[in-house]
Formats: structure tokens, sequence, C-alpha cells
């Protein structure tokens, strides 16, 4: 008997090997989103609702490894078993990635607030860790910001030094007293919302890959059953 269109079959292996680098993708930009030490130190946000669409990502990654190696094994060998098994897998996954995309949807609105609160709790700011001072004092540098909410007097009585203008006479970035006039708060939510940005993308763009995954293994599956 003739076995499944080989046409079909090579490229069902190259679309799992693909489906399996993307996983690979989004599960290291996942996890250097949930445990990096910069992304820790601007937000501050690891006890937060806000990070749980990057948690179901790093899970939805991990497993699209697993299904992207089922795939490739299914068309090579062309067992049937391996191809409803990465079918249902795939099928679970994608609920699951648009669930994420949703929960980065609904919370897109409160990151501000859901920021303003883990940043309140740092204040004053020259009793923070050393490591943490120093980041603010770049960020303060590179963005032309002082302080998170009230500027210079977030820091206390230390003044800092990043604070202060360069071109006091320049009226857009500085205020009257020397220091920098915008807060770094729009810095930090500015970063988080590119970022969460990213996640939504991810989501629901890879979900139109993955549609045509499951038309891919369906048929296969059904051109060997009639071998």
């Amino acid at each position: 008997m003739a076995g499944a269109n080989k046409c079909l079959k090579y490229s069902m292996f190259a679309f799992n090997f693909l489906f399996w680098l993307c996983g690979c993708v989004i599960l290291g930009v996942s996890i250097y989103l949930r445990v990096s030490k910069d992304a820790q130190q601007k937000l501050n946000l690891s006890g937060s609702g806000i990070m749980s669409g990057i948690d179901v990502m790093i899970a939805v990654g991990s497993i699209i490894m697993v299904l992207g190696f089922f795939g490739c094994c299914g068309a090579i060998k062309e067992s049937r078993c391996l191809l409803i098994l990465f079918f249902i897998g795939l099928l679970l996954i994608l609920v699951l990635q648009i669930t994420a995309g949703v929960l980065g949807v609904v919370y897109k609105p409160k990151i501000e607030a859901a920021v303003n609160e883990s940043l309140f709790q740092l204040l004053p700011l020259n009793e923070q860790t050393p490591d943490f001072i120093q980041s603010l004092k770049t960020i303060e540098k590179e963005n032309k910001c002082c302080g998170i909410f009230n500027g210079i007097q977030d820091w206390g009585t230390v003044s800092s030094e990043s604070c202060q203008c360069k071109t006091a006479s320049d009226p857009t970035t500085c205020g009257g007293n020397g220091y920098y006039k915008e807060t770094c708060k729009t810095v930090f939510v500015d970063y988080f919302q590119n970022h969460l940005l990213i996640i939504i993308g991810i989501a629901f763009g890879l979900a139109v890959v993955e549609l045509f995954g499951l038309g891919f293994s369906m048929t296969l599956y059904c051109q060997i059953g009639k071998k």
C-alpha cells in the first residue's frame, strides 16, 4: 500500500520543526520577562496578578516544544497515535494561548495602577539596595527623569546627582530647581506595557499558525488511515 502523500508528510515535518523553534522562543522570552533581574528591579511585580499571563506563556512554551517533537516523529514515522496526540495537545494549547491573550488584554488597563502600588513601596529611594539605586540613577540619566512620583523629593534627605539638569535653560526637561521635571513613573509603565504587547502579539500570532498545524495533522492522520 502507498504511504501518505510525501509532500504533505514533509510539509508537516517542516511545520512542526518551526513549531518547536517557536516554542523555544516563546519559552525563552517569557522566562526572561518573568525572572530577569532587570525586570524585577524596574517593576517589582513578581507577586502581581498581571504576571499570570506570562506564567501561562511559560507553560505554553514548554508544552509546544514537546508537541513539536511529537509532531515531527508522527509525520516521519506516519504514526497515527502520535499525530492524534499532537492534534489534541495543540488544540489544548490553542485554548491556553487564547486565555493568556485575554488575560493580557484584561490586565492592560490596570497596569499603571499596579505599577504605582508596587513602586510606592520603594519610597524613600535612598533606603533601597545599592544595586537598585544604581539602576534607577542610570534610568534617570538616560531618560532625563527624576524620582518616581514627586521628583527629587522621592530621594528623601539625599540629593541625587543623576536628577540634575545639565542644561538648566531647557524648559522642556528642566524645572526651576535645576532637576528634571518629568518623573520616571512613565518609564516603568511604558516598559511593562511594551513587553506585555509582545506577549499578547505572540499569543495571538502563534494561534494562527497553530490552526494550520491542526489542519495539517488531521489531514495526514486521515491519509494514513486510508493506507
